[in-house]
C-alpha cells in the first residue's frame, strides 16, 4: 500500500511542478494571448490533477492530514472560480449558474470547516492551528467575491477580470507554497504564509491596475 501512495506522491509533485513553471510563465508572457492561453490551460488542469491527488492521499493510511485536504480544495476552488470568472466577460452572461454558485459554496463550507478546526486546534494547543484560521478566514472572504460578480456583472466590466486575477494568482501562489513546503522541506508556519501575504500584494496591485484602465474589452 505504502509503494502505491509513494507513487500518488510522484505523480502529484510532478503535476504540482509543472503547475509551477506554466503559472509563473503565465505571467512573464502578455496577458489575453495565445501563449498566455495556453500556459493558463496547462497550469489549470496541472493543479487540478495535483490538487486531486493530494486530496486521495490526504485521506490516506499514515498520511491523513485534514489541513492538506482542506488545502486542496481551496486550490481548486481558485482554479476552478478563476476560470469560472472568465464565462462572465461576455455581456450575454448575465447571472451566475448552478456550477459557479456550487464552486463558491463549496469554498464556503470549507472555509468554515478551517476556521471551527482552527478555533478548536487553539484551545487545544495545536501549533499549527493558526493556519486553519489564516487560510479558513481567506477561503471565507474570496467567495464574497464571487457574490459581487455574480450580482454586479453588468454594473461594472472589470469584476471578471479582477476575480480571474486574483484566484489564478492565488492558485499559483499555492503552487509556490507547495514547492516551498514539500519541494524545500520548510514545513514552518512563515514558510506557509509568506508567500500568501506577498502574493496577496501583487494581487492588490494587479486589481488596482485594472481598475486604473478606463476601458475594458468585451467579449
Amino acid at each position: 500500500m505504502e509503494n502505491i501512495i509513494e507513487i500518488f506522491i510522484y505523480i502529484h509533485a510532478f503535476f504540482g511542478g509543472i503547475g509551477l513553471i506554466t503559472g509563473i510563465g503565465s505571467i512573464i508572457v502578455r496577458k489575453g494571448k495565445l501563449n498566455h492561453k495556453r500556459l493558463g490551460k496547462w497550469f489549470t488542469w496541472s493543479m487540478i490533477i495535483s490538487s486531486a491527488i493530494s486530496l486521495v492521499i490526504a485521506r490516506l493510511p499514515n498520511h491523513r492530514n485534514t489541513f492538506l485536504f482542506l488545502v486542496g480544495i481551496f486550490t481548486i476552488y481558485m482554479i476552478l472560480a478563476g476560470n469560472r470568472a472568465l464565462t462572465f466577460k461576455s455581456v450575454k452572461k448575465t447571472e451566475a449558474n448552478l456550477i459557479d454558485k456550487l464552486v463558491s459554496g463549496t469554498m464556503v463550507i470549507s472555509a468554515l470547516l478551517m476556521i471551527g478546526f482552527g478555533i478548536t486546534g487553539l484551545l487545544n494547543g495545536y501549533s499549527h492551528a493558526i493556519l486553519f484560521l489564516f487560510f479558513g478566514l481567506i477561503g471565507l472572504f474570496l467567495p464574497y467575491g464571487d457574490y459581487k460578480l455574480f450580482k454586479n456583472t453588468l454594473k461594472n466590466r472589470k469584476l471578471w477580470l479582477i476575480n480571474h486575477l486574483s484566484r489564478m494568482l492565488g492558485a499559483l501562489i499555492a503552487s509556490v507554497t507547495a514547492f516551498i513546503v514539500a519541494g524545500m522541506k520548510y514545513d514552518t508556519l512563515w514558510a506557509w504564509m509568506i508567500p500568501s501575504v506577498i502574493g496577496t500584494v501583487y494581487i492588490i496591485y494587479w486589481i488596482k491596475k485594472v481598475k486604473g484602465k478606463k476601458k475594458l474589452k468585451t467579449a
